[in-house]
């Protein structure tokens, strides 16, 4: 699979929130900030892997059709990646 540009951005945007949780630390910042900052980390991978899965379905769907195969196995595998992310 080709991530864009956007998949990259994301994971970037990820990174510095990281950074900014650890200065946060390192700054004593009180805990309901740092959690706040980390619930967001949070939020924004999962939204990311939700990306991810979701270009991939649609690149794997579009393959299956067009050789035609069913895509059921292609949907499964998507909401099984998308479950063993949340576990």
């Amino acid at each position: 699979m080709e991530y864009n540009k956007e998949v990259v951005n994301r994971l970037k945007r990820i990174e510095g929130q990281v950074r900014g949780s650890l200065r946060m630390l390192e700054e004593q910042e009180e805990c309901k900030s740092v959690v706040t900052q980390l619930s967001a980390i949070r939020s924004a991978v999962d939204r990311t892997i939700a990306l991810i899965v979701s270009k991939n379905l649609e690149q794997c769907l579009i393959n299956d059709l067009h050789e035609g195969r069913e895509t059921s196995k292609a949907v499964n595998d998507a909401v099984e990646l998308l479950v063993k992310s949340r576990k």
